[in-house]
């Protein structure tokens, strides 16, 4: 039998807590170790229950959560930290971000996305939620890639370059599929043709290639459009 993720919650909100810890542990198929609100008891509860991963809230009362992170990080501790906050704004990604989390996601996230995001990162995948997907590609923009990632796009068909458009403005497949007249397997299925072709490891890096390549969502089907038309 595979072991359950432990995880940890930091949030000084009771009910949060509360809620977080039914929804992984009952829906999740997580173990919740250890939950406080209470900043001063997170390195002491990380050492004694070693958890696999840290769900950590932005927002406390006492101390930021970046300011926990830190002072995690400066004991030797090296848990992942996922965090999980009401924040969406790109400054406090950003920063979370520089201090090495593996995840950002938001409360008002639908519960699955919650239960699917944390069990990735607890497999070592970068999370980042659908809703921040565009401010996550304009943090770790590089620029164009040129005619190496024209020729990828063009590798694309029609129906999927459609697809990554979609993608790249953060929207789930439920989304995609309703918006496309298509079904939900179908869009799993393109969205998987895309990952192939483009060497891609997830829907997070799916945007940031797209936005690196056309520096706008809107341009991703375009682009593809005009390298179609140049190898034809």
């Amino acid at each position: 039998m595979t072991a359950k993720t432990r995880v940890m919650l930091v949030d000084d909100h009771a009910l949060c807590r509360s809620g977080l810890t039914e929804l992984l542990q009952h829906r999740g198929n997580m173990d919740v170790v250890v939950a406080t609100g209470d900043p001063a008891q997170v390195v002491p509860m990380l050492r004694e229950y070693q958890p696999d991963l840290m769900v950590l809230d932005l927002r406390l009362a006492k101390i930021d959560g970046l300011s926990v992170l830190r002072m995690i990080r400066a004991e030797g501790c090296e848990t992942p930290v996922v965090i999980l906050t009401m924040s969406d704004s790109e400054d406090d990604m950003s920063a979370a971000l520089r201090a090495g989390v593996r995840g950002y996601l938001l409360k008002d996230m639908e519960p699955e996305e919650v239960i699917d995001a944390i069990g990735r990162a607890a497999r070592g995948e970068m999370v980042v939620a659908s809703a921040m997907m565009l401010k996550f590609a304009q943090i770790l923009q590089t620029g164009p890639k040129g005619s190496v990632m024209g020729s990828l796009v063009a590798s694309l068909t029609e129906r999927e370059r459609e697809v990554l458009d979609h993608v790249a403005r953060g929207q789930s497949n439920k989304v995609i599929a309703k918006a496309l007249t298509i079904s939900h397997n179908t869009v799993k299925m393109h969205v998987r043709h895309i990952m192939d072709k483009l060497n891609l490891r997830s829907r997070v890096e799916a945007a940031v290639f797209a936005f690196e390549y056309s520096n706008s969502p809107e341009g991703v089907k375009a682009a593809g459009d005009i390298n179609l038309k140049v190898k034809s």
